[in-house]
Parts: C-alpha cells; structure tokens; sequence
C-alpha cells in the first residue's frame, strides 16, 4: 500500500506540473493580446525561451540553494519511490519559471533579448530560490525568528508572496531602469494610447491562466492525502471577486475585466487552505480593485511603463495576499487559525525586499554592462522582425 500511495502521490504531483505548465501558455497569450502586432512574435517566443533558460538555471542551481538537492545521483536512485523527487522539481520549476514570465510582461516591446535571458537566470538559479527556501524549507532560522516574535511561522501556501509579489516587485526596478517605450508619453504630459492588439487572444491567455492555477494552489499539497476542496472553492471565490471588482471599478473595460480574475487568484494564493470562502470573496473583490486603481497610477500619472500591469497586478496584489492571509486566516473571521497578521507583515516585508534589491541589482549590471533597451529604430520597427526576422502575420509570400 505504500507503493501504491507514493504512486498515486507522483501522479497527483505530475497533474500539478503541467497544469501549472499550461500556464505558461497563458503568460504568452496574455502578452501576446495586450502588446501591438509587431511585437507578438517576441512575446511567444520569450516565454518559451524564458521557461527553457529557468528549467536549466533550477535544475543546477536553484533548486540546491532552496532545498539541498542536486540531481547527479544515478538513474537507479533517482527512480526511487516512482520518482516522486525528479516530480516534485518538475512541479517547483514551473513556480520558478512564472517569475521572468511575470516580469516578461512589464518589459515587453522594447527590452533586448539575451540580456533578458541572462536575467532569467540568474534570478531563477540565485534570486527566487533564496527567498524560496526562507519561506518553503526553514532556511537561516528566519521564519523560526518569525515565530517567536509573533507566535506564528510567516504562511504562504501558494505563493502569493513567495512567486508574484516577488516576480512584481523585481519587474518593477527592471522596469524604470529599461525606460518607457519611445512615444508613449510626450514631452506636453500627454500619455499615447497603445491598445491591445487582440482581445480575443488576450481573453484566451486570462482563461488558460485561470483554469491552471487550480493546479498552481491545489496541488500545492504536493501530495493527495493533503489535497483540500477548501483550496479549490477559495480560489474559484477571489477569482469571480477579482473579476467582478475589476469589471465594476474598470467601467467595463475587457482588459481590466479579464485581468480582475487573475487579480483575485495572486492574491488568494498565500491563505487559500485557511480561508473561508466568504473571505477569500472578499480578498478577491479588493484585488480586482486594487490593480485597476494602481495600473491607472502607475501608466497614467507616474508615468511608469509597465505594459501589463504586472506590479500592480503581481506586486501589489501579492502583497495583499500575503496580509489577507494574516486577516482572513484568523478563527474570529471564519478561518482555520494558525496565523498571525505581525507575520505576515514581515515575511510579506522581506518578500518586497528581495525583489526590490534583487530586481536592481541583476537589471542595474545589464543595463551598465549589456545595456537593456532596444534602439528607437529597432523598437519602431518592432521585436518581431528585429530580433525574429518575422512578423506574426506576414502580409506577403516571398519568392525564393
């Protein structure tokens, strides 16, 4: 029976990782929908690149600075219990691998390729497993430290903090330090409007990303005697609040409609197994509003350029989940106890902090060494046929 539990655990385990694979896909057709036509091509092709530089840079460095394990036993020990590690990596990788996704999305239609795949690996192979393995795996005595300063471990089943704020919190420097896209404002405080380029498959990449991410909170059980019903309604209730909201304080506008949901799910991720439902509704609701009101600050007044919104909408709200779960956790609140707001005030703290410093340090030293930008005719003429030599949609055949 043993055998058949360590079976069924790697099967379950397997389910989660290509869910959470799958999302992937929605991290390109997100990008691909809000970013102009000529720069649909870079945003498919990043995300691929971006997800295979990750697994590379985790497999050989990332995963053994968060947990202490390598992969160069042979074969015969690594097929040990179904091989139920090798799986256990392949479902933490694709965590790992959202975080230059994230960024992807607030650097896209003006940042040079490579030095972005330089980025992706060391922020995957150095910068997220070392926060990951503070909060996941027990490391430098910190959450102990955490604990007998409030009673309660800093908890983020999920990864609100621990994956999107901070993916959003490190896009943010990589954002101001790569510079807004030529035009888009105007030295008369004018904002240039660059619309979606398409609704529709922006709307297919909200809807992969959403169905995923039962994958992403669910099977973050890791195994299927520790599989909760209340995570999966938790996070169907802050994905339709998120929506909702976002739609409401959003005046209808479709982008903001299908990025409310995911809004929600960022910020339900962190305290989805100790909510209760009507919580994580409300958690949902504040979410939605809370990335439309900062992704029109952040484009609009503070005049940062950060083309999907993601540090409103992963920073942000990654952040809010980290404390709503300090909030909603609580018993008086219809949770399931075992929490504390002063914890999650400081893991959620250290999070930011990592990504901040993290985000400057690795975007600052490409920027002085590589340099980040494409030129003004490169970026006029788009990442498509710059850097791929192809257009999404070519308007003409070519003879040979």
């Amino acid at each position: 029976m043993e055998n058949v539990k360590v079976a069924i655990d790697s099967l379950f385990i397997m389910l989660g990782a290509l869910m959470v694979l799958a999302m992937h896909a929605g991290f390109a057709f997100l990008e691909l929908g809000t970013v102009r036509h000529k720069n649909q091509v870079n945003a498919l092709v990043k995300i691929l690149l971006d997800f295979s530089v990750s697994t590379i840079a985790y497999f050989f460095v990332g995963y053994a600075i968060a947990y202490g394990i390598n992969f160069w036993d042979t074969s015969e020990v690594l097929v040990q219990k179904s091989g139920f590690e090798l799986l256990k990596f392949f479902f933490l990788l694709t965590f790992a691998a959202a975080v230059p996704a994230i960024v992807s999305g607030g650097i896209a239609e003006r940042a040079k390729f490579n030095p972005q795949l330089i980025a992706t690996f060391i922020i995957v192979g150095f910068v997220y497993p070392f926060f990951e393995g503070i909060v996941w795996n027990q490391h430098y005595g910190i959450q102990a430290w955490i604990k007998a300063i409030s009673g309660a471990e800093f908890h983020d089943f999920a990864g609100s903090v621990v994956v999107h704020a901070v993916g959003g919190w490190i896009a943010l420097p990589a954002v101001i330090l790569l510079g807004a896209r030529y035009g888009r404002y105007k030295k008369d405080g004018k904002v240039s409007a660059h619309p979606p380029s398409s609704i529709p498959f922006l709307a297919l990449g909200a809807w992969v990303l959403a169905v995923g991410w039962f994958g992403f909170n669910v099977m973050s059980a890791q195994t299927i005697d520790k599989i909760s019903g209340l995570v999966a309604i938790n996070s169907l209730m802050a994905m339709v609040g998120g929506t909702l909201s976002a739609w409401v304080v959003g005046k209808n506008d479709p982008g903001f409609s299908y990025n409310g949901p995911l809004a929600g799910l960022v910020a339900v991720c962190a305290g989805s197994d100790i909510m209760h439902p009507i919580g994580a509704l409300i958690v949902g609701l504040i979410a939605g509003a809370l990335f439309v009101r900062f992704f029109t600050l952040e484009q609009n007044q503070w005049k940062i350029d950060d083309v999907l919104g993601v540090w409103p909408l992963h920073g942000l709200c990654g952040v809010w989940g980290g404390l709503a779960a300090g909030i909603f956790g609580q018993t008086s609140l219809g949770g399931l106890g075992g929490v504390s707001f002063t914890a999650q005030l400081i893991g959620t703290g250290l999070g930011v902090l990592v990504g901040v410093l993290g985000g400057t340090l690795v975007y600052g030293a490409l920027k002085i060494t590589l340099g980040l930008k494409m030129s003004p005719e490169e970026e006029h003429q788009g990442a498509d046929l710059t850097i791929h030599h192809i257009s999404a949609t070519p308007g003409r055949e070519t003879d040979w």
